[in-house]
């Protein structure tokens, strides 16, 4: 029954809470509602905020419902009472925000199981075995996190201090490469020697690892 009211929890703060919506739609699919009555009136909520860039109101739904030819008289009005059923929540939004992620991810799971079920039994002609691990990744990964970078005004101090922040460097054995990377290799990063084919490549990590060597670290 926890589940069942979550998907009328999620519809509701699209319908009545702009900040909450405009954080958590870009995430939603209507793959995920299992009712055919949600996924129509999530469909509208997201159709009227791509067209309009605001929120619809219950009126609109109405409205937009009656539109559609692809209903019958029971989906129909199954529909009509659940947009009556939008009420404005109560609950703190952090708190619906942290639902609908949870909720999102238990569905991207099950829907993911459930498709690598049917290519498995040869029940999907357009994938072959090969393509469930990817399925299986992408579902693992719905979050709501998608920080990336930095906030040019909002972390100023963080990256003040990275800039400022003296690292432990292990130095080349060759003046430029010092020059060019600041003194050396910081300690615990991930660096890249890029050149073609046959440029010496290895050469150069042979010649740095002895490098190193000698200055007595850890190869």
């Amino acid at each position: 029954m926890e589940t069942e009211r979550v998907p009328l929890t999620i519809l509701s703060n699209l319908l009545h809470d702009e900040v909450y919506t405009r954080k958590v739609l870009p995430f939603i699919r209507d793959e995920y509602f299992e009712e055919r009555t949600d996924r129509v009136v999530f469909q509208q909520i997201a159709e009227y905020v791509k067209a309009y860039d605001g929120l619809p109101s219950k009126e609109v739904l109405h409205i937009e419902a009656e539109k559609r030819d692809d209903l019958t008289q029971d989906e129909f009005s199954l529909v009509e009472k659940l947009i009556d059923a939008l009420h404005e929540s109560t609950s703190e939004r952090a708190w619906a925000e942290d639902t609908t992620e949870s909720w999102c991810k238990e569905r991207a799971i099950y829907l993911a199981l459930m498709k690598s079920i049917q290519i498995a039994d040869g029940q999907d002609e357009k994938h072959s075995n090969d393509a469930i691990p990817e399925i299986l990744k992408d579902a693992l990964a719905v979050g709501f996190d998608q920080h990336v970078g930095h906030d040019y005004i909002d972390d100023s101090e963080g990256r003040y201090e990275y800039y400022h922040r003296k690292e432990n460097k292990i130095e080349f054995d060759l003046e430029m490469f010092n020059k060019i990377t600041a003194g050396g290799v910081s300690n615990k990063t991930l660096n890249i020697a890029l050149a073609g084919t046959g440029v010496g490549k290895s050469l150069f990590m042979c010649h740095y690892a002895a490098s190193v060597l000698l200055q007595g670290k850890n190869v």
